[in-house]
């Protein structure tokens, strides 16, 4: 444990829990990525969400110890540990030393081969099953390979990396764990791995992710919102329950925001019709009591004390009455603030259609090469295989790590990685891709870049365009530098669909692996509007769903290039979180 004074720790693990108080963390050459931020995770399975940006993984660095608040207190009642994001990057390790038993097994080792070192025995300790115990907990997971515990890190998949960090995390379970988007590099049945161990996690778990499969297995979901300087701190909103709860909870803050706005509306209106009236009134009486004084039907010096008064008792409650119309107008402003729906990127993209009967995409390869200068295709091994894409169709490139998924991918934008094996590849159309990682000129401008990728677009057509991709034209003119994490992946989703030509093929590589909630979204949104056909590798099924996904083709080992099964897919149609019927 970290021992600086804004970080403290508990002996007492009865009750494990985190509390933040008044935390704020910047780093020395920007603004605040926290600011007084306070909050406490109790015991359980937290969920923590929110934009890129946000400070979700600096707010688990900081409970970990390893940054220093720039203000603030959080204490934390028992031990933490959490898990490395990098757990494949020295490859000259074991798999002992991910589950932390490296030092164990070798003392043991020695023991065994007669040692009588006490240090020897200190190190064991009690833990003289640790081979069983691990063992179990990798096979718990998946990992049940014989002599698993004594294979190379740079032998194993990330997944299968990250799978032996939770078993060790598992064997030896904190009082409070912390882990950082662990589904990032999983295929599917390591996720449902992960899955099954989050259901019976001890003590408190703080997980970052924006996987919503994973969000059902926590007990509730913490929301990050960004501090805005000088306007509002760092703050979280916590919701009980997993993803399917908090997408209740929201729509009915929504409900209730929305009837907010209706009754505040109501309330503005009658207010108004109330000060009319009370000006009408007020008016009346003037008239009323300047037309007694003309005619002098009471004392002069009585009527002019009456007039003063009533001006008095006019602009007293012309006053009062007008605070009352402002007081409604504010309560709707803050009403309609609440309940205003998330921007949804909407755009119509119809340069990128294709019709139904157009092959788009030919694939054609063989099991192995022969002839002198192997550029002959085998007729023994099975000959040619085709995989065909006609038309918008929509098709998941769908395996565990390492199959082949990224090299398919590849071969069909040219590049280099199993290119020898293929035997022709017809594409019938432009093809756009977006990376995992986008990578923006920063000192370009918005607009200088949009129109790099589409010389016909005029600088009002691409502010109408940026529009509808929700970037604002106050940010045209922007570099590329300045614009926060979700704005540059929307900038450079258009650009794609955008180009010239017009891609009437996508193809994309695990697009939701570094992408928050918001981008992800985004991203469903706007394939809603292409009309082209897509080539996606992802193991997000929330994803595929929601994109329309039509088939699947499908492989369980890397075989080349070919080998691959093309099956319908079986995704719910989803728009969002409702479904979505395309026709």
């Amino acid at each position: 444990m970290s021992s600086h004074p804004s970080l403290s720790s508990s002996p007492d693990t009865s009750v494990p829990s985190v509390v933040c108080t008044g935390v704020s963390f910047g780093w020395p050459d920007g603004g605040d990525v926290l600011h007084s931020l306070d909050v406490t995770f109790p015991a359980g399975r937290t969920g923590l969400i929110g934009d890129n940006g946000s400070g979700k993984s600096t707010l688990l660095r900081l409970i970990a110890g390893t940054l220093i608040p720039t203000a603030g207190h959080i204490s934390v009642r028992g031990e933490v540990r959490d898990l490395p994001q990098q757990l494949t990057a020295r490859t000259d390790r074991m798999i002992a030393d991910l589950l932390g038993v490296a030092p164990v097994l070798a003392a043991l080792a020695r023991i065994e081969q007669g040692s009588t070192e006490v240090a020897d025995f200190e190190t064991v300790g009690d833990d003289w099953d640790i081979v069983e115990r691990s063992e179990a907990a990798l096979a718990a997971l998946g990992l049940d390979e014989p002599g698993i515990l004594q294979r190379p890190v740079g032998t194993v998949s990330g997944g299968q990396a990250t799978l032996a960090g939770i078993a060790g995390l598992l064997l030896r379970p904190p009082d409070v764990t912390l882990l950082d988007e662990p589904t990032n590099n999983l295929d599917r049945d390591a996720r449902q791995q992960l899955y099954r161990a989050l259901g019976r996690w001890p003590g408190v778990l703080i997980v970052v992710s924006h996987d919503r499969a994973l969000l059902e297995h926590v007990d509730s979901i913490a929301e990050l919102s960004a501090a805005v300087p000088h306007v509002r701190p760092s703050s979280i909103r916590c919701y009980g329950g997993g993803w399917t709860q908090y997408r209740e909870q929201l729509a009915a803050e929504q409900d209730s925001a929305r009837r907010a706005v209706r009754d505040a509306d109501a309330a503005v209106h009658r207010e108004v019709r109330q000060l009319q009236d009370t000006r009408i009134k007020l008016d009346r009486r003037t008239r009323t009591a300047n037309k007694a004084e003309r005619e002098k039907r009471v004392p002069k010096i009585v009527a002019h004390g009456r007039r003063m008064q009533a001006q008095v008792s006019a602009g007293r409650l012309r006053i009062e009455m007008e605070g009352k119309v402002e007081q409604a107008r504010s309560t709707l402003e803050d009403a309609e603030t609440i309940a205003r729906e998330p921007d949804v990127i909407r755009v119509d993209l119809p340069q990128t259609v294709v019709p139904a009967g157009r092959t788009v995409l030919r694939i054609r390869w063989a099991a192995e090469r022969v002839g002198p200068d192997r550029s002959e295709p085998s007729t023994e091994s099975g000959g040619a295989v085709d995989l065909l894409v006609r038309g918008p169709e929509r098709i998941a490139l769908i395996g565990p790590n390492g199959c082949g998924k990224t090299t398919l991918l590849r071969a069909v934008l040219g590049a280099a990685g199993g290119v020898d094996q293929l035997l022709r590849t017809r594409v019938g159309v432009p093809v756009g891709s977006l990376a995992q990682r986008i990578e923006l000129p920063d000192e370009r401008s918005v607009l200088d870049w949009m129109r790099s990728r589409n010389a016909a677009l005029n600088p009002q057509q691409v502010r109408a365009a940026m529009a509808r991709f929700l970037i604002g034209k106050t940010k045209i003119d922007r570099q590329l530098g300045s614009l926060s994490g979700g704005e540059r992946f929307r900038v450079a989703l258009a650009g794609v669909l955008l180009a010239d030509p017009a891609p009437q093929l996508l193809l994309l590589d695990e697009p939701t692996n570094n992408l928050d909630l918001a981008s992800s979204a985004a991203l469903a949104q706007a394939l809603q509007g292409y009309r082209g056909a897509v080539l996606v590798a992802s193991h997000d099924e929330d994803f595929l769903g929601e994109i329309g996904t039509t088939r699947v083709w499908q492989r369980q080992e890397f075989t080349g290039l070919g080998g691959w099964t093309d099956i319908p897919a079986a995704y719910p149609r989803r728009h969002g979180d409702t479904e979505l019927d395309r026709g």
